[in-house]
């Protein structure tokens, strides 16, 4: 009743694709995260280097990163007098991507990280002395932390999607005058229900964020 009654004042249409742009962006960003996460953290467990203490300590240090921060860097990167200005992504969809993967990368590697370093050596040079290549190996590896990398994903996805700052500093908040959504998300769009004084629809938007994390949650856990 309460979540009706909230949400009764919202364009349908407005609810829809504000969902649709929150599930949009942080999917992407979040596999693209993965994907780049998943080797570095099986070379940087099994490799031995020097500064590999520094670049786990920096990864982990990452996590805590102020998104702010990110949405000012990637601004200024994607302005018109940036590097990446001439791409034309600032204030779009890909502007936010870009912005949450930055913020996403570092906690997915993090505990990637930790579940491939749990795997044992034995495991490893097993597959090396039954003639794997090393991608070979990597997928054995990748495969045994499989639970710990089912973590890491849902933990970089909730990270994400939970976003606020810097996906209104990039993506600008844009909702086109037929109600559809081009860069407002769940989160954006509670921000303004707050501001407006609408404090119950803020709640119930809330509540379908949640909603969202859980169901995400539960596929995961599968």
């Amino acid at each position: 009743m309460f979540l009706g009654g909230a949400l009764g004042d919202l364009n349908v249409q407005y609810l829809v694709s504000i969902t649709l742009v929150s599930l949009y962006v942080s999917t992407a960003a979040v596999l693209v995260s993965t994907a780049v996460s998943l080797p570095v953290a099986v070379a940087v467990a099994f490799g031995d280097f020097r500064g590999k203490s520094l670049l786990t300590s920096l990864v982990s240090t990452g996590m805590g990163f102020p998104s702010v921060v990110v949405g000012l860097v990637v601004l200024l990167a994607l302005s018109n007098s940036g590097p990446l200005g001439e791409f034309g992504l600032l204030f779009t969809p890909e502007a936010m991507i870009v912005s949450q993967t930055i913020l996403a990368t570092p906690v997915v590697l993090s505990v990637s990280l930790s579940a491939v370093e749990g795997v044992s050596a034995d495991l490893r040079d097993a597959a090396f002395v039954a003639g794997g290549t090393r991608t070979d190996v990597g997928l054995a590896v990748l495969s045994e932390a499989r639970y710990g990398i089912v973590t890491a994903v849902l933990a970089g996805y909730g990270r994400a999607i939970s976003e606020v700052g810097s996906v209104l500093i990039v993506g600008g908040n844009i909702v086109f005058s037929d109600q559809t959504s081009f860069t407002r998300t769940l989160t954006t769009a509670i921000t303004v229900e707050a501001r407006k004084g609408n404090v119950e629809t803020g709640i119930a938007l809330g509540a379908i964020l949640l909603a969202l994390v859980l169901g995400v949650n539960a596929v995961g856990a599968r």
